[in-house]
């Protein structure tokens, strides 16, 4: 699972921490960053790409748990494995239902590390060609004008071309002309490929 399109961040506010971490993984073979807290790493990091955060849940400032969704967020393909010297069961609980990956207590086994990220890291590679698919989805629909975007909407409802000229008030074959610089914009030919499209987008029906 090693390569060098992977990363991993380590957020850790203890500098021998970050330190003795980022040594095992750059011995293992793996690439890493570190940031002294998840403010500074949400600021300055534009990753993309396959990898996982450790991520220690006691942090100055706000915690890895206040900050967990805001992670999520930004980066969907890194999955999260905290790591912290004073977590209980309740706690970890919550981290995992929140989305995390794994919950490891310090001092923190050296293999068990291992393989908490080699997990991390499969999960990421099932996630990364999701998330560039859903980006291109994403562009693809930005190129829409307000009123075609208007009428896609419509569209994965089901609504027919009569039905939707009747909603906005144009003619059905305005309706037509649009649906046809609509689907040679999104690159498809057929509704059912848009409503395919939305659904990658978790864009709701109504």
């Amino acid at each position: 699972m090693k390569d060098n399109d992977s990363r991993i961040f380590i957020i850790d506010d203890d500098e021998a921490i970050r330190r003795s971490i980022s040594l095992l993984l750059n011995a293992s073979g793996y690439a890493t960053e570190s940031f002294a807290g998840a403010e500074e790493f949400l600021e300055t990091v534009d990753y993309s790409g396959a990898g996982c955060i450790l991520l220690d849940i006691f942090l100055e400032g706000k915690t890895g748990l206040e900050l967990q969704e805001e992670i999520k967020s930004k980066f969907k393909s890194l999955p999260i494995i905290y790591i912290t010297g004073m977590g209980d069961v309740p706690m970890s609980v919550r981290a995992l239902k929140k989305g995390a990956a794994n919950f490891l207590e310090k001092p923190v086994d050296e293999q068990q590390l291992l393989d908490a990220v080699e997990e991390a890291l499969s999960l990421s590679y099932q996630k990364v060609p999701e998330q560039k698919e859903t980006s291109r989805i994403r562009s693809l629909i930005s190129t829409l004008t307000p009123r075609e975007y208007e009428i896609f909407r419509y569209l994965i409802t089901g609504m027919l071309n009569k039905q939707i000229a009747s909603k906005l008030n144009i003619s059905e074959h305005t309706v037509k002309l649009h649906r046809g610089k609509i689907t040679g914009k999104l690159g498809v030919k057929s509704v059912a490929e848009i409503v395919l499209m939305a659904k990658k987008l978790n864009l709701t029906s109504s």
